[in-house]
């Protein structure tokens, strides 16, 4: 079977961590068609967008893509290509396994995690009020006649928005991946305690849907003590479950366990499309340097080869990378003990290569 998948090389360091994946998975003997789709900062100008429409155009026909990062400008320039996809191609759900491989310089050992986390509202809904506009202005006012509080009128104001929808659905989500996944629990997180009428509608949803999994253990807690019981002992979580903003620090501070986004692969999953990608940013300033670490990359890369249902190429890759961490000697500067030395994006697919030929 030849599966038709959308590629997206993304910008920065994106081309370069695409083309090192593309390459160690079709060494799997998996057959694929790739229809490469442009997106990101760098085609601005022969687009006139960084997302053009037959970008997505493609991954709905395919339903599968694998994408490299894209830049996201900080404070000014055009909004996140990342979080556009999502929302247009309504991925609801951003998935984010956080796993030890011997060999990552890591403060802990057998860790094993899932972050899941709601792609679309939240703060990251985007709506959002500039400071002195009329709008802002007028949610000003609207707040105080509430009686909900005073706001400054010089403040900027962003929206947290949390729908049950949107709740049950992504802590849903949660337990069929727990299920499909043989994993044991699910942690949701909140902060119920302060923010009632949006965190607590996602607690109370997430408890409703809990009472239909009664395999699976199921557990709540705050964010802010889910981040210091994550650092004493990430062991005890399996799958953890989050609001958008809450589920994006998290899953960073989780890579962090493990030894860094480099080992960080993503998916972003709707019902009917799933777009998958690591977790890191696009690093322009390493653009064209060959020396981008490009497991997460081909790590989402295991992700999408699971999700076509090729568990064994899936598994033959994963173990393909983890012997190559082993080794050592073919591994980029950031897994390096000293982090000084280290080979090319390049020449860890080639290591990649040789150990799934190696078998």
């Amino acid at each position: 079977m030849v599966y038709r998948v959308t590629l997206i090389p993304g910008d920065g360091i994106g081309p370069e961590v695409t083309e090192a994946t593309r390459r160690v998975l079709e060494a799997t003997g998996v057959a694929f068609q790739w229809d490469i789709a442009e997106a990101g900062a760098d085609i601005i100008d022969k687009y006139g967008t960084p997302l053009p429409d037959s970008v997505l155009e493609s991954v709905r026909k395919n339903k599968v893509a694998l994408k490299g990062p894209i830049t996201t400008p900080v404070g000014s320039g055009f909004r996140s290509v990342n979080v556009a996809l999502r929302k247009k191609l309504d991925l609801y759900a951003c998935v984010r396994p956080c796993k030890t491989y011997h060999g990552v310089p890591s403060p802990y050992e057998d860790v094993d995690l899932v972050v899941v986390r709601e792609n679309e509202e939240d703060l990251y809904a985007g709506i959002e009020f500039e400071r002195g506009t009329p709008e802002a202005l007028k949610l000003i006012q609207l707040t105080a006649e509430a009686k909900r509080g005073n706001i400054n009128e010089d403040s900027g104001i962003s929206l947290k928005v949390i729908s049950e929808m949107a709740s049950r659905r992504i802590v849903r989500f949660a337990f069929e991946y727990a299920c499909a996944y043989c994993r044991k629990k699910v942690t949701a997180i909140s902060k119920a305690n302060i923010l009632k009428f949006s965190d607590g509608l996602f607690l109370k949803v997430a408890r409703e849907v809990a009472d239909g999994y009664s395999g699976i253990e199921f557990e709540d807690k705050l964010v802010d003590n889910m981040t210091m019981q994550l650092v004493k002992n990430p062991r005890q979580f399996d799958v953890i479950v989050a609001p958008n903003l809450y589920g994006d620090i998290l899953s960073d501070l989780c890579a962090g366990l493990v030894g860094g986004l480099g080992v960080a692969p993503g998916a972003n999953v709707g019902d009917e499309v799933a777009v998958f990608e690591p977790t890191h940013g696009s690093a322009p300033r390493y653009s064209g340097q060959n020396k981008a670490n490009p497991m997460a990359m081909m790590l989402s890369g295991v992700m999408m080869l699971r999700h076509l249902g090729e568990r064994d190429a899936a598994d033959r890759l994963e173990k393909a990378v983890a012997d190559v961490i082993i080794d050592g000697k073919s591994v980029t500067y950031d897994i390096m003990p000293d982090r000084t030395s280290g080979v090319g994006t390049s020449q860890v697919a080639d290591a990649v290569i040789e150990k799934l030929a190696a078998g």
